[in-house]
């Protein structure tokens, strides 16, 4: 007996050594962390619990044979992150470069399931060198069977990826098909083709990083939501995000203890719009200032910064937040600001987490590059995501909302349950000077006439009153009770139940 279980143990030593010391160094080397070394700072201190520890591949082509390394290039799991249970997997790249071969992938796929089965997140830590070459087609059947399990775990149990190294060819669909994707600076990478093969069939030169690094991916392509500095920070800011996540779809997401007052008042607020109509303001200052303890998770910080979006709390609850940022292009709508917010107010949706819109549009942003790319589609996806959603819905207007922006941004016409409006707003078809040019064409040679019409137009629609006359505003409020008043308002909507007409599912524009 002793002899079996001095064997287990040897067994065990050997697989959590991975590719060995001289591999481990080399990964320490890059500034990277070994796979099982990422899932000790991911979870609860002594909260993992691993299965398939000694699965071995195979393969017996190209003398694979010879080498059968225990758990074949996947740490896989469950654990806790502040008590709340979370499946796992961590790729581990000093083991035959964390490639994936069919072994490798069905690890994976049994902890999708069980994941999916259990109503628990799926967080995987990437870090491979890709398809198993050796493998041929079985490498690339496993990587369909993950694909499968992505698709069915969207919209049922958040989906959760770190690229901690290099994620090419068809290892990234997998990530790209889950809810959120953070990079480590420096020492990850995601393209379908790399450098070597873009420079051969298009002659451009380009190196890994500039084709996908995380500065790419998080500026540019909106592939990934957040970028960090090394594996540590990445890994802390995962722990942070899953705690204002559910488990599930059918779990609201967690309330936490909060210390700050519910009636807390912030006169500045009362001059955070200032008087000049065309002067800037930061919106971040306006969610730091409702959220409980100032708290704000911004998803997408670096892509489209003309919209905001992220998760606060009110009342220790999650919600998520959608804000226009004059700071950027004034906080026009435009492709890409309506991709990134359709998306997280679609996430939002799927796991019960209620929207908070904030709302300083002067309308969609006009130009031939614009049109030519789609903005009708893309904008009205924002269009579309708001007006499918069930949750709770509140809405201020802090200035402007002209136009069709008006209605795309969470107005009562898509289902917004409540909409205040700050006194500074101006709900109106558009601007002042526009529609006064529209509306007296014939006096635009007389500066006078135009100028007493633009005065007109302005004391006419340049507030909220003639919305609230018709009820589209709920109520018009001081800016300093903002915190309080969305506080009783979500509150007052949280046994909301909306029952929408049977389908087997929309058809989003995409």
């Amino acid at each position: 007996m002793t002899d079996i279980l001095n064997e287990l143990e040897q067994r065990r030593a050997a697989a959590r050594q991975g590719g060995g010391a001289k591999r481990i160094e080399s990964q320490h080397a890059k500034g990277k962390l070994t796979a099982r070394e990422r899932l000790e700072l991911l979870l609860d201190e002594d909260s993992f619990e691993e299965y398939d520890t000694f699965v071995a591949h195979r393969c017996t082509d190209f003398g694979m044979e010879n080498s059968r390394p225990a758990g074949d290039g996947v740490v896989t799991g469950w654990g806790t992150i502040n008590g709340r249970q979370v499946y796992v997997y961590s790729q581990d790249f000093t083991v035959l470069g964390g490639s994936v071969s069919a072994t490798h992938a069905a690890k994976i796929v049994k902890i999708m399931d069980m994941a999916m089965q259990n109503g628990a997140p799926i967080i995987g830590l990437n870090d491979s060198g890709g398809a198993r070459i050796q493998e041929g087609v079985d490498s690339l059947a496993g990587y369909g069977d993950v694909f499968q399990r992505n698709v069915m775990a969207s919209g049922v149990v958040p989906q959760i990826s770190l690229i901690m190294g290099p994620c090419a060819g068809g290892a990234v669909y997998s990530p790209a098909m889950t809810d959120f994707i953070f990079m480590v600076k420096d020492s990850s990478y995601m393209f379908v083709t790399g450098p070597d093969v873009v420079k051969t069939v298009t002659n451009e030169q380009v190196t890994a990083e500039e084709l996908g690094g995380a500065a790419t991916h998080t500026r540019k392509s909106s592939v990934a939501d957040g970028a960090f500095e090394n594996d540590v920070e990445a890994i802390a800011e995962v722990r942070r995000l899953v705690d204002f996540l559910p488990l599930n779809n059918r779990q609201k997401p967690p309330v936490r203890p909060f210390f700050d007052d519910v009636n807390r008042v912030e006169p500045s607020l009362d001059t955070l719009v200032p008087d000049n109509p065309n002067q800037p303001y930061d919106m971040k200052e306006l969610i730091h200032k409702v959220a409980d303890e100032g708290d704000f998770y911004e998803i997408q910080a670096d892509y489209a910064g003309n919209i905001l979006t992220g998760f606060i709390r009110l009342e220790g609850q999650t919600v998520g937040v959608v804000a226009n940022q004059p700071m950027v292009l004034a906080g026009v709508l435009d492709i890409d600001s309506s991709r990134k917010a359709s998306r997280f107010v679609r996430f939002c949706d799927a796991f019960e987490i209620p929207i908070l819109t904030l709302v300083d549009v002067p309308g969609f942003l006009p130009g031939t590059a614009q049109e030519y790319n789609g903005v009708i589609k893309h904008g009205a996806k924002l269009l579309f995501a708001y007006g499918e959603a069930t949750v709770p819905k509140v809405t201020v207007i802090t200035r402007k909302s002209y136009g069709g922006a008006h209605l795309v941004m969470g107005s009562k016409q898509l289902g917004g349950d409540i909409m205040y409006a700050w006194p500074t707003s101006e709900i109106a078809v558009m601007g002042a000077k526009g529609a006064v040019e529209i509306l007296h064409r014939k006096d635009l040679n007389d500066p006078d006439k135009i100028a007493n019409h633009t005065a007109d137009y302005e004391n006419r629609f340049a507030n909220p009153f003639v919305a609230a006359e018709r009820g589209f505003v709920d109520e018009v409020i001081m800016p300093q009770s903002t915190r309080k008043r969305l506080c009783r308002a979500f509150a007052g909507l949280r046994g909301k139940q909306v029952q929408m007409p049977w389908k087997k599912h929309d058809n989003i524009p995409l």
